[in-house]
């Protein structure tokens, strides 16, 4: 199939054409971290994941590199709150960070660069710039990038001048030659982690760090960039003028941005205080469900989250776990059957190669599961392609113990054979013990886990 996929910049679908045929570099905006992860995180996450997990089942090798920012106001200040040091809040949770990924089932990445461990790369960056005229050094110490001496500034958000003003995070003025100037060094301040630069002591601004760090990891131009619908502007617009005005290359051939969750149709975010951390929603549901229910809904779409809706897609993916279990030992299909079977893997590769459409391949998921439910045959392919998605056949297996399941088949044998008191005990058995309902059909049983 051939991959199309949506680019910012160009506000259309393109045809993926890599750097390098069949290598992709693929670079994610990771967290600043001073707190838990929300479900806008996990949105973000889940997608890039899916999508680098598309491209090696597609045959391409993929490096995928995603920063953690570990200098920041909000580190400084929340590790001066809690009276630490900055780097063992940050390693904290860059801990917590990595055990939410694993509950969601996210491969980690190639490369997570840390901030604070780019200084370097950052600062020849920044001296390049000062030296060609796109930054200047303010009576301060600080050292501000010149918006007005990059042409094209504001293409990839499509913002006007005015509103590239009234969008810009809010920064000191003095020594500032225009608002919409965005800072590349800070100065040092007292009691706050410095470093040594050209310029005096003083720490990165938090625009430079993605620049320097896709630059040293993934080289000048890169085929993939993502990150939340949030990071177009200011964020991956200085992205682009900072990195383009050393290399005098295009930076990024495919930017790539999901859609906000929202909730009571506002968007999630820490600031607005309206966030679900993503692990007080693993205590109600698993990850996989959650996974599955972030899956559901186009990654440009905004997605509306709710408890609710997560418990509903967790019986959908349920649906779909019972019949990859209970077909896993069926007979092989053939014929008209097998013919069907290859139509839908086809509708299947259709969808994901049409922008990542993850929501189109799980309705073809859905009638795949019908198809091997009706026709009795072995469910391999169907958990071949739920692994592509991220939900791993390995997972699906454990979802039952081996002692569990020799036990509904006892139940199902002695249903058979008449034996209903043996057959009732036994799924009372099973509902008590494993939480698993077990249902039967004229022709066989279904179950399904109640937590």
């Amino acid at each position: 199939m051939e991959l199309v996929i949506y680019d910012t910049l160009t506000r259309q679908k393109r045809r993926f054409d890599p750097l390098v045929p069949g290598q992709v570099s693929f670079y994610t905006c990771g967290v600043t971290v001073y707190d838990y992860c929300h479900i806008g995180h996990a949105r973000v996450y889940v997608t890039t994941d899916t999508m680098r997990r598309v491209l090696l089942a597609a045959g391409y090798s993929v490096r995928y590199v995603q920063n953690f920012t570990d200098i920041d106001d909000k580190i400084i200040n929340r590790a001066a709150e809690a009276g630490i040091e900055y780097h063992t809040l940050t390693q904290r949770f860059i801990d917590a960070y990595m055990e939410d990924m694993g509950q969601l089932g996210i491969s980690p990445a190639d490369c997570y660069p840390r901030a604070t461990e780019y200084l370097p790369q950052m600062i020849e960056m920044i001296g390049s710039l000062v030296a060609s005229g796109h930054a200047y050094v303010s009576d301060t110490g600080d050292v501000w990038y010149s918006v007005d001496t990059f042409e094209g500034y504001g293409r990839l958000s499509r913002k006007k001048r005015d509103e590239l003003i009234a969008g810009v995070r809010v920064d000191a003025m003095d020594g500032k030659r225009h608002p919409s100037d965005f800072v590349l060094w800070k100065s040092a301040k007292p009691g706050e982690p410095t470093w040594e630069s050209p310029w005096g002591p003083g720490r990165p601004g938090w625009h430079i760090e993605c620049s320097a760090m896709a630059r040293q990891e993934l080289g000048e131009s890169i085929d993939i960039h993502a990150g939340g619908e949030d990071l177009i502007f200011p964020h991956h617009e200085n992205e682009i003028c900072q990195s383009e005005a050393v290399t005098h290359k295009p930076f990024v051939r495919y930017w790539v941005h999901n859609g906000f969750v929202t909730i009571d149709n506002e968007k999630m975010s820490k600031s607005l205080g309206n966030f679900f951390t993503i692990r007080d929603v693993l205590t109600q549901v698993s990850g996989q469900a959650l996974r599955f229910f972030l899956l559901r809904s186009h990654y440009r779409t905004p997605l509306h989250y709710s408890l609710d809706g997560v418990k509903e897609a967790k019986v959908g993916l349920d649906k779909l776990v019972n019949t990859v279990n209970l077909h896993r030992d069926s007979p092989e299909a053939f014929g008209a059957v097998l013919s069907s079977i290859e139509v839908l893997k086809n509708r299947f590769w259709q969808a994901v190669s049409d922008d990542f459409n993850f929501s189109e391949a799980i309705g073809v998921l859905f009638d795949l599961s019908r198809m091997i439910n009706t026709s009795e045959v072995s469910s391999g392919v169907l958990a071949e392609l739920m692994g592509i998605l991220g939900l791993e056949s390995a997972a699906l297996g454990e979802s039952i113990t081996q002692e569990a399941e020799d036990l509904m088949k006892v139940r199902w044998d002695a249903k058979q054979n008449r034996d209903f008191g043996t057959a009732d005990r036994l799924r009372i058995e099973l509902l008590e013990r494993f939480q698993i309902l077990v249902e039967d059909t004229k022709t066989e049983y279904r179950w399904k886990k109640l937590t």
